[in-house]
């Protein structure tokens, strides 16, 4: 069924386009992925030129409420998970504070060769296996972020953990170990090929890495942890004051 704008309005046809398109964008089946019309379909259904609706519709691209790729189509931009440098938080308190549900996609849990940087951040000088957690997390129907963990060996954490509680509540409530501090890198490089099909994108396209090295209160190196975001997911703030 097609939607006729008013021709005879005071008010712009490409803000009325705007705007029936943001009333689309908040329908579920939109925000979960699915393709918006294409343009010739759109420029149809609202009876406007083609040049009028690009307007409408790169307007709502540059406010970052959707995104083009060229030979694919335009989807609703993944509401992207806020972090503030000045009050750290777990991945699950960060999407709660967003009013976002948690879901795993994937979950492993082994015995790994950590890298260089993790065994110096806990003080180890040999190629020791540490327990490794690795999870592809994100909100329903949309995984956007890839996650390794690596632990101090002398905190008992098993294969066997229950991950279905969050990673820090089982710290503290089953290890007495409280984190207070997390120590970041955040910089963008391009998706490896298996890191492309894990978040869905294309090899080659640019992902966030942020890296965490989390102390306790006693300031003890708790876990290092390297984060793959999709870039169209995931925003960094800070704030800094003069003094």
């Amino acid at each position: 069924m097609g939607y006729n704008l008013d021709h005879n309005s005071s008010t712009p046809l490409h803000v009325q386009a705007e705007e029936y398109i943001r009333g689309l964008i908040r329908q579920e089946e939109y925000r979960k992925g699915k393709l918006l019309p294409n343009e010739v379909e759109l420029s149809k259904e609202m009876n406007i030129s083609r040049n009028t609706l690009r307007q409408a519709i790169n307007k709502l691209v540059t406010e970052g409420l959707l995104v083009r790729k060229k030979g694919y189509g335009t989807t609703v931009a993944p509401q992207n998970v806020m972090s503030n440098a000045r009050n750290w938080k777990s991945f699950s308190q960060e999407m709660r504070a967003q009013g976002m549900q948690v879901q795993n996609f994937e979950l492993h849990m082994s015995y790994k060769t950590a890298p260089e940087e993790a065994l110096k951040f806990f003080g180890i000088k040999n190629g020791k296996q540490l327990l490794c957690l690795e999870r592809l997390r994100g909100k329903p129907g949309l995984p956007f972020v890839y996650f390794i963990s690596y632990f101090n060996p002398a905190i008992p954490v098993t294969v066997e953990e229950d991950m279905s509680v969050p990673l820090y509540e089982i710290l503290e409530k089953k290890y007495g170990v409280v984190v207070k501090t997390s120590k970041e890198t955040v910089f963008a490089r391009g998706a490896s090929a298996e890191m492309a099909v894990k978040l869905g994108i294309g090899e080659g396209e640019p992902v966030l890495v942020r890296k965490r090295f989390v102390l306790d209160r006693d300031n003890i190196p708790v876990e290092y942890n390297i984060g793959y975001y999709r870039a169209d997911s995931f925003a960094y703030s800070i704030e800094f004051t003069n003094d």
